[in-house]
């Protein structure tokens, strides 16, 4: 498996289960290289073999690279699964919709201030697509960050 022929496809398929965890968390300590035990550790595995696996796996798809030291970091990053709907902000990984949720709110919260004073029917209507919006986006920011790996 040579990495600059592998599709996004390709990668996917092999990116699933305990590997998807294992490049998570590498994702998630992205700045510093991490060691077998460490992940072993982090994650639960029986044993660092299973992980040391994991970082083969990952290191044929092209994704991670081992140092001299023997410990690996990330070499490239992708977007598979549900991480394409996650954004990087620091070093932690939120939902896309995070960014929408908290527009919405905020521009409901100053329409309100400002403009709900008056029960007329276009404040009404403005409130109503308002509320629906903020809603329809906190659930799905919600229920995204409950399906993270």
């Amino acid at each position: 498996m040579s990495e600059s022929t592998l599709t996004e496809a390709e990668i996917e398929s092999h990116l699933k289960g305990k590997t998807l965890l294992v490049y998570l968390f590498m994702l998630k300590s992205q700045n510093s290289p991490v060691g077998v035990r460490e992940i072993q550790r982090a994650l639960g595995f029986s044993s660092p073999s299973v992980a040391a696996h994991h970082l083969e796996k990952l290191c044929s798809l092209g994704l991670v690279e081992k140092t001299p030291r023997g410990e690996y970091y990330v070499a490239r990053e992708v977007k598979v699964g549900v991480l394409r709907f996650f954004t990087r902000l620091g070093r932690f990984m939120v939902p896309r919709f995070l960014f929408y949720s908290i527009w919405f709110t905020t521009m409901l919260i100053f329409y309100l201030i400002f403009y709900g004073h008056s029960l007329s029917i276009h404040n009404v209507v403005a409130i109503m697509f308002g509320i629906l919006a903020c809603a329809i986006l906190w659930y799905e920011t919600i229920r995204l960050w409950m399906e993270k790996p």
